[in-house]
């Protein structure tokens, strides 16, 4: 997904506890969806930021060939400005944008 393009505020938000619970009926059912997509979107920007941050990668232990790359610093802050991968994921929640499904109840309808 392009979190570039996230509809998520940067910062906190007050929220209707019932608006976020009508999907799933409970609170904490709620709050496992998000914790779970929000460790994915972590792991994914992550990932992201160190393969973009590997061009830059220098091997060599002189520490006088050292310099900073105006192009790893803006990458850098650009991943800085992205909303927290919690506030992404719940506003994936609040698009209907997350799959998620029950395996309890997947297991009484097979038996």
């Amino acid at each position: 997904m392009d979190y570039k393009k996230t509809k998520a505020p940067n910062s906190t938000i007050t929220r209707d506890v019932a608006s976020l619970v009508k999907n799933t009926g409970n609170v904490y059912e709620t709050i496992a969806i998000v914790a779970k997509r929000s460790d994915q979107i972590a792991v994914e920007l992550k990932r992201e930021l160190d393969a973009k941050l590997e061009e830059f990668a220098s091997y060599s232990d002189n520490l006088e060939e050292m310099f900073e790359n105006r192009e790893q610093i803006e990458i850098s802050k650009f991943y800085e400005r992205l909303p927290n991968p919690a506030l992404i994921a719940l506003q994936e929640f609040e698009d209907n944008q997350i799959y998620y499904r029950k395996p309890d109840e997947e297991t009484e309808t097979e038996a």
